[in-house]
Formats: C-alpha cells, structure tokens, sequence
C-alpha cells in the first residue's frame, strides 16, 4: 500500500504510530471533518480561480451537516461492514455540540460520515475516500 498524507505527516513530525480503532468516533470525526472540507475545497478551487466569499459559499453549500446527512444514505448501500461500523458508531456518539442551522438526525448522521472519512483517512485509505465523496455527490446530485 502507498503511504498517505497522514504516514507522511507523522514521520516528518515523529508521531508515534496508533491503533486508530482506539480513536473515540467523535476523535474520527474531528479528523474527517476536515479531510472533507479539503476534498470539497480543492473540487472547488479546482474549477478556477474566482472571489474567495464564492469559494466559501459553494464549499459551505457541501459541507453542511444537511448535504453530509444526505450523501451518507445514499452511500450506506457501498459500505463495507467495517465502514458501516465507524459510521455507526459516530452517528451515535454523544456529543457535547450541535451545528447551528441542522436538525439534530442531520447532525448525527453527517458526525458518522466524519468519523467514517477519518477512519479512511488515518487508514491511508484515501482513494476510497475520493470515492465515496464523488459517487455521494453524484447520488444527492450537489454541482461542485
């Protein structure tokens, strides 16, 4: 397997390797969050260069926690078992926050789709990853 990002990342800082099913699904979460942001925001500098406010407005449109909670039922029918457990378990973590403007189902659900791109991240598993999030958007039908 080829390293990803994350191996590179933690070798050039001396990070120790961990178990990443010790991770809390919220600690996923709080990775994939991210590893989603930069996915949708690379599509969206990707398509040219243009005011930075609609750079944000279109990544923003994606990554809310309503299009998260959207695109992780249709991909539930393309998970493995073990994905659709990281899902599970992030979906059902308890969390001490909500999103503003998401329904707390929406908030669960997009929590799991996040602990699930974090899994796959800190999995080095990034492909799949690019994956998921094309055919996602492709289901719900989002234009990046």
């Amino acid at each position: 397997m080829e390293k990803g990002i994350d191996s590179y990342i933690r070798e050039q800082f001396e990070i120790k390797e961990v178990d990443i099913r010790t991770y809390s699904p919220l600690t996923l979460a709080y990775i994939g969050d991210g590893i989603f942001d930069l996915v949708i925001r690379s599509i969206v500098v990707g398509q040219g260069n243009t005011r930075a406010n609609e750079l944000h407005r279109k990544t923003s449109r994606i990554v809310k926690a309503h299009t998260q909670a959207e695109i992780i039922e249709k991909l539930l029918p393309l998970l493995t078992e073990e994905e659709i457990d990281i899902y599970r378990r992030g979906r059902n973590a308890k969390s001490p926050t909500m999103a503003k403007n998401a329904t707390m189902a929406d908030y669960r659900k997009a929590t799991g789709f996040e602990a699930l791109m974090g899994y796959l991240y800190l999995s080095d598993q990034f492909e799949r990853i690019l994956f998921l999030v094309k055919e996602g958007l492709k289901e719900v039908n989002v234009k990046v």
